[in-house]
């Protein structure tokens, strides 16, 4: 069966095997552990199968994997709509799905550390990103932001701050592709390692449109971008 590259996950239907849904639906790991749903060694089977085994409520399981990826919406642009959009759609999904991701790292380099295929370095790499990352959304969430909500409108130095560390983030995302072989899992690998390097994938396509919108659509803003890139 070809594996297909996403799954929409309010499209679920319960034949779906576990192990393609693990795959294509990123943080459905995390439901599946919530659940204790294997979805390595025993993916194989439907969904509807190890809900049942389980003993769980397959209504609920996909209710779960449904809410994981709404709809996108496109970014509001008036900037007290885009604030709380960015801290909601970025800040808070990032925080969610970065534990997982490491969890999931230090698991394959435990079990494929012999691996020549196994991402050494992984788990660490993360690790990293999530705590630099959650120290620089605190400053955004505690001070920048509302500041700029409060409408203070020369803020160019924390802005220049900010974007500085974008300019780290980008170097680190730059790394996670080296890593993960631009997101492709070596052949054969088993269901973790490829919903790992899933997840990878998802964050890295979520923190560069993340930074998006804040380099190029709020920070400009308030501050004289000449001033913060000279």
């Amino acid at each position: 069966m070809t594996i297909p590259d996403t799954l929409v996950p309010d499209t679920l239907v319960p034949d779906t095997l576990v192990k393609d849904i693990a795959v294509a639906v990123p943080g459905a790991t995390a439901v599946f552990r919530r659940y204790k749903i294997d979805f390595c060694c025993k993916g194989g089977v439907p969904l509807s199968e190890a809900a049942t085994a389980r003993g769980v409520d397959l209504a609920l399981v996909l209710g779960d994997l449904a809410a994981l990826n709404g709809d996108e919406t496109e970014a509001p642009d008036a900037t007290e709509a885009l604030i709380p959009y960015i801290v909601e759609r970025y800040h808070e999904v990032h925080r969610a799905e970065f534990p997982e991701a490491i969890r999931m790292a230090r698991r394959v380099e435990a079990v494929h550390r012999d691996s020549p295929d196994c991402p050494h370095g992984l788990g660490d790499l993360l690790a990293i990103m999530a705590h630099e990352l959650d120290e620089h959304q605190a400053i955004e969430e505690q001070m920048l932001f509302p500041a700029m909500l409060g409408g203070h409108y020369d803020l160019t130095h924390p802005v220049a701050r900010m974007m500085s560390d974008h300019e780290d983030l980008g170097e680190q995302l730059e790394a996670l592709a080296r890593l993960t072989t631009d997101f492709v899992p070596p052949h054969g690998a088993c269901t973790t390692w490829r919903a790992l390097y899933a997840a990878c994938q998802k964050l890295d396509t979520d923190l560069r449109v993340h930074m998006h919108l804040e380099n190029n659509i709020l920070f400009p803003r308030f501050a004289d971008l000449s001033l913060v890139t000279a």
